[in-house]
């Protein structure tokens, strides 16, 4: 397995507090739920239940998205990103993450498969345990203004200069389990 966080990274560019983030499907550091899995490797294609904390004080809205930093690709591999969720929003039910299963107004990019929704967990044999970073940051703006078919990066580069907090829940992948 390899050991990069972007995250921490990030971090130390930009240090923002943390937001407590959970989810009732798996704990922090094991195993992704077999729904969450791609279906193609015996799963359903669908998110994890997420919560998190309250936010701080100008709080706009919410920004997620799902990473494999550890995927064979020199640039890790993006299972999924949205953004606009409205300020009040605390939990999403584990879903297939498109605009539609999301609170109004949320707006969902292209994961790499160019499907604009949560794509499960694929890692490819003799890759080890791959890691899979469930982010969400609390942004000081209710709309990113991002083009049609942003790509997953270019959120996290307009969200990094809103993010008033941030939560990162990992859940793991092991290819050797599929």
């Amino acid at each position: 397995m390899f050991s990069y966080d972007p995250y921490a990274a990030l971090g130390e560019l930009r240090p923002v507090p943390p937001l407590e983030l959970t989810s009732p499907d798996f704990t922090a550091g094991g195993p992704l739920p077999d729904f969450a899995w791609a279906s193609a490797r015996g799963g359903e294609d669908r998110h994890p239940a997420l919560r998190w904390s309250q936010p701080p004080a100008g709080t706009l809205s919410f920004a997620i998205s799902c990473f494999d930093p550890d995927a064979p690709t020199g640039s890790g591999y993006w299972h999924w990103a949205a953004y606009d969720l409205p300020a009040d929003t605390r939990e999403l039910e584990s879903g297939d993450g498109t605009a539609r299963s999301l609170p109004a107004g949320s707006a969902v990019l292209p994961n790499e498969a160019r499907l604009e929704r949560y794509i499960g967990a694929a890692p490819p044999a003799g890759t080890g345990v791959h890691r899979y970073f469930f982010v969400v940051d609390a942004l000081d703006v209710d709309h990113l203004d991002l083009d049609i078919g942003a790509t997953p990066a270019v959120l996290g580069f307009n969200r990094h200069f809103h993010t008033l907090a941030r939560g990162i829940l990992i859940g793991t992948g092991d290819p050797a389990d599929r």
